[in-house]
């Protein structure tokens, strides 16, 4: 029995001087009591220990192994998970414009294209005008009716186109034209003038009654198309009116020309 106790004796002797070539040499000597106390469960003493060896708030900690385990994660393979491939989803709505960009390097010069085939000739440049430029030395008093302002003196009157039987001027072409009236006021009296187109008065010449004799003018643009008529009238008696004039100057003219006019 005691050959039994004594091979189990220095087993565990044995056992405490290998533990810290297993656990490590812990850097502060321990004696043999605490090393022994070390290894008891957590709350037990032996007898022959001494009261300040271990007290009551003292925890046994338990021996850290030098070796770290490795953790260990689960790892699922998706792809024998995925699915068959889904159908094209709608078209978004269209963003907005960005930014234009800096401009470009300009690029080389292309190459020369062939020549063209000539045009057709134009037509020849024709240069249309018509002009006229009357007066009249006889003065002229209103009447019971519409006076026409007839002219005794022929100053211009290309191609004939002023009526000196009529006191007209008849438009040769379609265009714009420009007219232009001047009178002598008669002392005492009214100046009442009309230019008329066809039959319809366009503009006025008037003067109220002085005692002094004045000129008077008017102009006027009017569009006019072939065969139109423009003519002076003098306004029929309801007052005293009059236009002066004498045989030795020439106190009353009319004047027009073309300005410009429309091609067909």
């Amino acid at each position: 029995m005691r050959v039994i106790m004594g091979i189990a004796s220095l087993g565990f002797l044995w056992g405490v001087f290998l533990l810290p070539l297993v656990f490590g040499v812990p850097t502060k000597e321990t004696t043999f009591g605490e090393s022994v106390a070390s290894h008891l469960p957590k709350g037990c003493r032996r007898c022959c220990d001494p009261e300040d060896l271990m007290s009551s708030d003292d925890t046994i900690q338990a021996p850290v192994s030098p070796y770290v385990l490795p953790e260990v994660r689960p790892y699922i393979n998706i792809t024998i998970l995925k699915g068959d491939k889904g159908d094209r989803g709608p078209t978004g709505t269209p963003g907005k414009p960005g930014k234009n960009g800096t401009r470009g390097d300009r690029g080389s010069q292309g190459v020369k294209g062939d020549k063209g085939q000539a045009g057709s000739p134009g037509s020849s440049c024709q240069t249309h005008y018509s002009a006229f430029s009357v007066g009249r030395k006889t003065g002229l008093h209103s009447s019971e009716n519409f006076l026409s302002l007839l002219f005794d003196r022929v100053f211009v009157n290309t191609d004939g186109h002023f009526d000196m039987a009529t006191g007209s001027f008849v438009a040769p072409l379609r265009g714009l034209y420009f007219f232009s009236l001047n009178v002598h006021s008669w002392n005492y009296k009214e100046t009442y003038v009309h230019i008329v187109h066809n039959e319809q008065a366009v503009v006025i010449l008037y003067a109220q009654p002085s005692e002094r004799s004045i000129m008077q003018s008017q102009s006027v643009m009017l569009p006019l198309v072939p065969g139109d008529r423009v003519w002076v009238r003098l306004f029929k008696r309801e007052r005293e009116n009059g236009i002066y004039s004498d045989d030795v100057d020439t106190y009353i003219t009319f004047s027009g020309h073309l300005i410009k006019a429309e091609d067909n």
